[in-house]
């Protein structure tokens, strides 16, 4: 059994036990929390999906992690010019582990 859900902007494929990382979400580690925004729901042969969301349906999850991913530079550069701009960035990500599905 798997659940489609919808959180910090992107779809991700939820089973339970399974672990993924996901756009920095306002919860502390060790915390849980039910996702609502279920988009689809597979259980077996059965399928049941959301127009836009299934109707009762959530996820339980549990923040595992905090974290910041390795720094990207960004460099721009125009030849003749003498323009040069080095920038880095480093996106926040919270890493969810996935308890329970609720239909």
């Amino acid at each position: 059994m798997y659940a489609i859900i919808r959180a910090g902007g992107r779809q991700y494929r939820a089973e339970v036990g399974a672990q993924f990382d996901v756009e920095r979400l306002p919860y502390q580690v060790n915390e849980s929390f039910e996702i609502n925004d279920v988009l689809m729901i597979v259980d077996g042969d059965n399928s049941t999906v959301g127009q836009p969301t299934v109707k009762g349906a959530s996820v339980k999850a549990t923040v595992v992690d905090q974290f910041r991913a390795p720094k990207i530079v960004v460099f721009k550069y125009r030849q003749r010019t003498k323009y040069r701009v080095k920038r880095g960035h480093r996106q926040y990500y919270t890493r969810l582990r996935i308890d329970e599905i609720n239909v």
